[in-house]
């Protein structure tokens, strides 16, 4: 398990690298666009429907600045992961160039129009897999830690298999083992990054930290398979 913390600890040192710093920039600007959007569309349709009601439209703004950061907690790892995946390739070269020259030239990078497809399923999967979890949070509830601990692990669980993919799909030859990364890196890798992302600030960085640290396991797993 020594593998995942030492993923991060390089997937951390390359942070300054300007490739990573852009896809950062990137990546956070349109989350964030995303969320502004939702809460302009959310204010137009609150104002609406309470005007419609008979009362001052001034209620919706209150109600708008209740709920976006809300939705904004919630939903921020879903949206983030779904707006990285269209930088995934940036961020998975720039590791393969520092750290794996050779992987790099063998690398195939991925076109839009299948990063597209890997970004729509992989919301689909994040918000599928957090609607099947609602009902057994809901039985933990009366604990009061119990839902936080089983979204954490379903999110885990997803983002283990999302940031590995990403680096996976570019060096993957069509073989029947599939992501080398075995399931208990995966997890610890989707825990770790969950939990960055739950850290203000610092969170807003965490799907490319995820995404950098997820291709070093990859990598070194097929390196090790390599030399086998």
């Amino acid at each position: 398990m020594t593998a995942v913390p030492a993923a991060f600890v390089k997937a951390t040192g390359q942070l300054g690298d300007r490739r990573i710093v852009a896809v950062v920039v990137k990546s956070v600007a349109l989350t964030l666009a995303v969320f502004a959007l939702a809460g302009a569309g959310l204010y137009v349709g609150l104002a609406g429907l309470i005007e419609r009601q008979g009362y001052d439209g001034e209620w919706a703004g209150l109600a708008a600045v209740v709920l976006v950061p809300v939705a904004m907690w919630l939903l921020f790892r879903v949206v983030a992961m779904a707006v990285l995946q269209f930088f995934a390739d940036e961020v998975v070269a720039a590791v393969e160039a520092r750290h794996y020259p050779a992987r790099a030239a063998q690398a195939q990078p991925l076109p839009f129009r299948r990063d597209l497809a890997n970004s729509l399923r992989g919301l689909a999967r994040a918000l599928g897999y957090n609607l099947l979890a609602l009902p057994v949070a809901g039985l933990v509830a009366f604990t009061g830690f119990g839902p936080a601990v089983v979204f954490m692990v379903v999110n885990a669980v997803l983002l283990g298999r999302e940031l590995t993919d990403m680096a996976w799909l570019r060096h993957e030859t069509g073989t029947a083992g599939g992501n080398p990364a075995g399931r208990a890196e995966r997890f610890l890798l989707g825990l770790a990054t969950a939990g960055v992302m739950l850290v203000p600030v610092a969170g807003l960085i965490g799907p490319v930290l995820g995404a950098a640290a997820g291709t070093h396991l990859v990598l070194r797993r097929l390196e090790k398979e390599t030399e086998a």
